[in-house]
């Protein structure tokens, strides 16, 4: 049995992969993860070696997948190179949806703040994360960056964070919010804001947010800089 799987692409393979943004593959017989990168490494030896070395992972139906995960059609499948970290009109989300967001548009601290200051009058403690475009990265000069992510699992993964947050840490309330698309130099980018009745836990669950973010979270950074667009894929 043969059949064709429609591959995402995103980042650093989207550019190794000639720009598309999706791979069409033919595969024969068993079609497992590493079968799919055995085509891959024909088509695309560079990206075949990135699954190879584990800096791109495979993710089948928005998970994490291995090499023997079994693909059957219609599964959505993608190659997502390290992580970097549509549009939503705020007035029509719940109040469950506006404490996790991936938006375009740019935020207002104190409105976030005060979103978690709501939940309520037993918490003592607020501690914020605020990530900014800056313009200088790895000794070069910046004037723009552009954001991509995988629409759907980037969402998810922000609200496993948020919903362990809550579990791990005694804390009130998470909100999580991270921005994609062109951002100018000097704008907000991320934002972690944590309450809790007292300040040590704040702070904990907030620095773990921000560094679980990092890890986890399907987003890219595309840096645009005097000799060219760069995509970052180290982030202390």
């Amino acid at each position: 049995m043969s059949s064709h799987i429609t591959i995402k692409l995103f980042g650093l393979i989207k550019t190794l992969a000639n720009n598309q943004a999706d791979l069409t593959v033919h595969l024969n017989g068993r079609r497992r993860v590493k079968d799919l990168v055995a085509v891959l490494d024909s088509m695309y030896p560079r990206v075949g070696e990135l699954v190879h070395t584990k800096r791109v992972l495979v993710s089948v139906n928005q998970e994490i997948a291995h090499d023997d995960t079994e693909i059957h059609e219609g599964d959505e499948v993608a190659l997502l190179p390290p992580f970097a970290g549509g549009s939503q009109d705020t007035d029509s989300l719940s109040h469950e949806a506006l404490l996790v967001r991936v938006q375009r548009e740019n935020f207002s601290l104190d409105e976030e703040i005060d979103r978690v200051r709501a939940r309520s009058k037993r918490i003592g403690g607020i501690a914020t994360f605020l990530g900014t475009a800056r313009d200088w990265s790895k000794g070069y000069a910046v004037s723009g960056i552009t954001f991509e992510h995988y629409e759907g699992m980037a969402q998810k993964k922000l609200r496993e964070i948020r919903e362990r947050a809550l579990k791990q840490f005694d804390v009130i309330e998470v909100l999580i919010l991270h921005r994609y698309g062109t951002i100018e130099i000097g704008e907000n980018i991320v934002l972690i804001v944590v309450g809790a009745e007292h300040r040590a836990e704040a702070f904990k669950a907030c620095k773990w947010c921000i560094d679980e973010l990092k890890q986890i979270t399907p987003i890219w950074k595309l840096e645009q800089t005097a000799e060219g667009q760069v995509w970052v894929e180290e982030h202390p």
